[in-house]
């Protein structure tokens, strides 16, 4: 059977999982590229890793606790961000590897937790969704989904010119710390099938992959959420069959998709170029008595 992959729970779970964090992922990471930060999601996934040893030390589902650790972490960083301007990226360093090293420390003094279980999440394991996580993930990728669409153009605004979108009366410190918030929940949501040091990898390279053939916001931001699903559910679907890590397959189809797009984008953009320059020379040509002159010459 073509569709046999669908018959086992844990794959129904791991599906459902990889579709949320296929939109999710790509729909904040577009935020982080427009303001430079597409390595944030990477400093908040170390982060996350104290709350998920803390969610095994004190016996509580680790994915909400790693959530409660990780928007901590992310208003940390953020506010590191306004204010330290001398220290900050060595602030930022140690919150980042304190953040891992918390959590392989804490991991390893609980009773139920395991070596076994740090690896899960941080490179994604699909036997392990359970269905508690999958009500948790849904109840936050509804959260990313509901900021990232509802407000597109405030967070866009901030995205491209924070001096400009204060000038027009827009919260821009509210609006960079949801964006943070935001991004951190991400993280949350996507350790469990990409795990949580690849996870900065789904946020950014499908909109690097869109950005090749749509320069419109609303357009990349359509084709990076395509383009995530569309890997998170063959790497999900790959990973049953070849029993390879779900993260690195996930994140390998997203790169490859972007050297595709890469590929076919240059001839396009070439293609384009003439067509202008074939409309320009028409249009030319099509005024009485117009000659050519230095300033239509295309260099």
């Amino acid at each position: 059977m073509m569709l046999e992959f669908l018959n086992p729970p844990f794959m129904q779970r791991a599906l459902i999982a990889a579709v949320l964090v296929g939109i999710t992922a790509p729909a904040i990471g577009i935020y982080l590229v427009q303001r430079r930060q597409a390595l944030m999601g990477d400093g908040i996934g170390h982060v996350a890793m104290t709350g998920v040893g803390l969610g095994f030390l004190l016996s509580t589902n680790p994915v909400w606790m790693a959530t409660l650790v990780a928007v901590a972490g992310s208003v940390v960083m953020e506010l590191i961000r306004w204010y330290g301007r001398t220290r900050g990226d060595i602030a930022l360093a140690m919150l980042f590897y304190g953040g891992m090293a918390g959590g392989v420390m804490l991991i390893n003094l609980s009773d139920t937790g395991s070596n076994a279980n740090l690896t899960s999440y941080l490179f994604g394991s699909l036997s392990t969704v359970s269905e508690e996580d999958v009500t948790a993930i849904v109840v936050l990728a509804a959260f990313v989904v509901l900021v990232t669409v509802g407000l597109r153009r405030q967070l866009f605004a901030v995205s491209q010119d924070e001096e400009f979108a204060r000038v027009t009366g827009l919260p821009v410190r509210v609006l960079n710390l949801l964006v943070a918030v935001t991004a951190a929940v991400t993280v949350t949501v996507a350790m469990r099938v990409v795990g949580l040091l690849l996870v900065s990898a789904l946020m950014v390279v499908p909109v690097a992959a869109a950005q090749q053939i749509s320069k419109s916001f609303k357009v990349t931001f359509v084709l990076a959420v395509v383009i995530g699903t569309a890997v998170t559910l063959a790497g999900t679907v790959t990973s049953y069959y070849q029993d390879v890590p779900p993260g690195a397959t996930i994140v390998l189809l997203a790169i490859a998709a972007f050297v595709l797009l890469t590929a076919l984008a240059t001839p396009l953009a070439r293609r384009r170029a003439k067509d202008r320059e074939s409309e320009a020379d028409r249009c030319t040509l099509e005024v009485p008595g117009a000659r050519p002159t230095s300033d239509d010459v295309r260099v």
